[in-house]
């Protein structure tokens, strides 16, 4: 699933090419059709595609931001203003090309989903293999609550100190730290990946309760989600399975990986272990994490 440097690099990737344009139509795939006539909500959420046709053509994207691990359009047309709020899903990816065809990587090109005509005659393409991916229109945020309770962006000041509130909270004290900060609401936009890293780097087992971290533990930990979220964004997100950038270029985080899906301890020469904690296979070095 893409995390937050993944989704970060997606936006830049079609940010100066989107930016500015206006919406001139948008096509649905046959999947999206039929998930709809079926009474399931195939990445188009919460609306009919004939009302999400209304409120999205002729809207010019007066904005492109990231939010998490969410895709933001602000679109705008005669003082009417409309919220595009993407999630990339499992295996979801946004491309701007002139054709179809352009799409570099085949999977990608054949699992389209939803295809935005710019005025600029570019095409900005959703395409999602598993189609677990979504993209809601919304009047405003109050319009789509859970994205409400996201907690701060990670590099913000605030964020540390919302993070360490959380451990006051009885939701988390006797379950794993790593359930914890797989919560977006209260670190926003880490994911699977990065969790078990900065895990490894703080020397924490992924499987210790939250309860057991002592202050110092704890504000370490934070700072390595930090630390592996600017490192997975230097070196273009993780590249191990679908992830493309938006010009089908991939990352080279997975080069830097110390413990994710690899199998001997950089630091100890010991075995990486896997278990699975709140339903996620976690990544850990038995000795060097406690």
């Amino acid at each position: 699933m893409p995390e937050l440097p993944e989704v970060e690099h997606v936006k830049r990737g079609i940010k100066p090419f989107v930016k500015g344009q206006t919406i001139e139509s948008v096509t649905f795939s046959d999947k999206v059709h039929e998930g709809k006539a079926n009474q399931r909500e195939t990445i188009i959420k919460g609306l009919e595609l004939d009302t999400f046709r209304r409120f999205t053509e002729h809207f010019t994207i007066s904005d492109i931001d990231r939010r998490s691990k969410y895709i933001v359009f602000y679109l705008e047309k005669n003082g009417e203003e409309r919220i595009l709020i993407s999630h990339l899903g499992m295996a979801g990816g946004f491309f701007v090309v002139d054709k179809i065809e352009d799409i570099s990587v085949p999977n990608y090109r054949k699992h389209w989903h939803v295809i935005f005509k710019l005025n600029n005659d570019k095409l900005l393409v959703y395409s999602d293999i598993r189609r677990f991916g979504e993209i809601r229109n919304v009047p405003s945020f109050e319009a789509y609550p859970s994205f409400l309770e996201i907690a701060p962006e990670p590099f913000d000041e605030e964020a540390m100190p919302h993070y360490l509130s959380w451990f006051n909270k009885k939701l988390y004290q006797n379950k794993p730290i790593k359930q914890m900060i797989l919560d977006h609401r209260v670190i926003s936009g880490c994911g699977n990946i990065y969790a078990c890293e900065a895990l490894f780097r703080a020397g924490i087992h992924p499987a210790r309760l939250s309860k057991e971290l002592n202050n110092q533990e704890r504000e370490i930990l934070f700072y390595y989600v930090r630390d592996v979220l600017e490192a997975g964004i230097k070196y273009g997100g993780t590249s191990i399975s679908d992830y493309r950038h938006a010009d089908g270029s991939t990352g080279t985080m997975q080069l830097h990986l110390n413990v994710y899906k690899q199998k001997i301890c950089k630091v100890c020469g010991s075995d990486i272990e896997t278990q699975v904690i709140a339903t996620r296979n976690s990544h850990f070095c038995a000795t060097c994490q406690k």
